[in-house]
């Protein structure tokens, strides 16, 4: 089967979830190898790679690739395509991920697909496009496919691959090195999941006011992320790092529900691909029930109570 080149995403030795995501599809489109690029790599993430059906996994674990911005990582993607000649490479569809596969489609003198939902055969990717209102299927046409994938689009499924490990070094450019990171400072963070990666998110408009309190136990209840809408961020009732939209953050979970949101094309640019969309909202008219698969027409104040009651009961 031919080789599927997969960008690890991991934080401190810590794999991302969309990584899993990446090899499960990978899985379907050829034999998946990983790459790590930087520090951190562990008998623990090789276990965890491998699990979740990693043939190979290339490792560059130089100080240097994580010393720099970026550069590093499609540097030593370029090394592999050209070396191992690969039919795809498949990148989460971050802020990050997104520059790499661009600096990489330069690199390899080939064609870059950002923000898919999905690869079929023959390297075909499904795109939401002009807010999300069209689908459109899209192909590579020179070079080896880059693919970046929105996390999840898709759901992770756990097949066992031999994980062989191949050590790779790579020698960075001058131009690699031309931007380094002089101080990481990390973020505190709460106990819930992070936007883009979580399966079910719990996202707050207008309607809620500028106490997000109801909107926080909804979510806790169920293990979910918060969200807002660009007009609570604005307000300053919620901050902009948890901001859903086209000028925010996108998200694809299994479950998204909207509290008190009107549904302007701005949000729904940045969640309408969820796989189910529960809407409570008191204005029946509002644009957020064109893309409802579920909802109830009420006040969010008096509905949410009663739903975290329930989930409650049922734990």
């Amino acid at each position: 089967m031919a080789e599927i080149l997969v960008l690890v995403e991991q934080v401190d030795g810590e794999i991302k979830k969309v990584t899993l995501e990446l090899l499960t599809l990978a899985r379907s489109l050829g034999e998946p190898s990983a790459v790590w690029a930087g520090p951190g790599y562990t008998d623990t993430a090789k276990a965890r790679l491998s699990e979740y059906g990693a043939e190979k996994i290339y490792v560059a674990d130089s100080a240097d690739i994580a010393d720099y911005l970026v550069a590093p990582k499609a540097e030593l993607l370029a090394s592999l395509v050209g070396s191992r000649s690969p039919a795809a490479v498949l990148i989460a569809s971050t802020t990050e991920g997104k520059e790499v596969a661009g600096r990489l489609a330069i690199k390899t003198d080939s064609g870059v697909i950002t923000d898919a939902v999905g690869v079929a055969e023959g390297f075909v990717a499904e795109q939401p496009v002009f807010g999300g209102g069209v689908i459109v299927h899209s192909k590579v046409s020179r070079g080896t496919p880059i693919i970046a994938l929105r996390p999840n689009s898709t759901q992770p499924v756990a097949a066992a691959g031999a994980g062989a490990e191949e050590k790779v070094d790579v020698a960075l450019s001058d131009a690699a090195r031309g931007a380094r990171v002089v101080e990481r400072v990390k973020e505190k963070t709460s106990s819930r999941p992070e936007l883009t990666e979580a399966a079910i998110v719990v996202s707050g408009g207008r309607g809620v006011g500028a106490d997000f309190s109801i909107i926080e136990q909804l979510a806790d209840s169920l293990g979910a992320a918060v969200g807002a809408s660009r007009a609570v961020t604005d307000s300053g009732w919620y901050p902009h790092e948890f901001q859903v939209g086209q000028t925010g953050k996108t998200v694809a979970p299994q479950l998204y529900i909207a509290a008190g949101i009107s549904g302007a094309i701005q949000h729904r640019a940045g969640m309408q691909t969820a796989k189910t969309i529960v809407v409570i909202n008191k204005d029946a008219q509002a644009p957020i029930w064109e893309i409802a698969d579920f909802g109830v027409v009420g006040d969010l104040h008096k509905v949410l109570p009663q739903l975290i009651d329930e989930i409650t009961k049922r734990k």
